[in-house]
């Protein structure tokens, strides 16, 4: 009875590890810089042009993450680009799904775009996100000194 238990113990844990990894392996472009301000937090994104932002498509579990740029005017997105090959940048328009007023940013990502066939479209800031924290330092291995 006892190596039943073992095996079906040891059974759920593999499916557990397993499930862990896929989902780490099913994080898009968007999810991960999601996951890292979420962990770590921005500072405020002030007024100006950025020429260093990452601008995101998604569309279902799908994305697609481009340089970009955008101008900030009021802490709100003004207008915003996505870098061509050449160096040059080629302004984002879309048809938005209801009226488009201020597009606010919190914590180093701009609130979320809706196009009318259901893209979702957000900026980022990824040089504004704040510094890994120090990890705590694992004390010695006692001796026989």
């Amino acid at each position: 009875m006892m190596q039943k238990l073992f095996i079906l113990l040891a059974f759920i844990v593999s499916i557990n590890l397993k499930a862990q990894e896929t989902a780490k392996a099913d994080l898009n472009c968007y999810n991960k810089w999601a996951q890292k301000f979420d962990e770590r937090g921005a500072e405020d994104v002030a007024d100006g042009t950025y020429t260093d932002v990452i601008v995101t498509f998604r569309s279902g579990a799908n994305a697609d993450c481009f340089q970009g740029k955008a101008i900030v005017k009021d802490h709100k997105i003004e207008i915003f680009y996505i870098m061509l090959d050449d160096g040059t940048y080629e302004q984002v328009q879309r048809v938005w799904k209801g009226d488009i007023k201020e597009i606010t940013i919190g914590n180093g990502i701009s609130k979320t775009l809706i196009t009318k066939d259901n893209q979702l479209i957000n900026i980022i800031w990824p040089k504004k996100i704040k510094p890994k924290k120090a990890g705590f330092k694992k004390a010695p291995e006692p001796t026989d000194d």
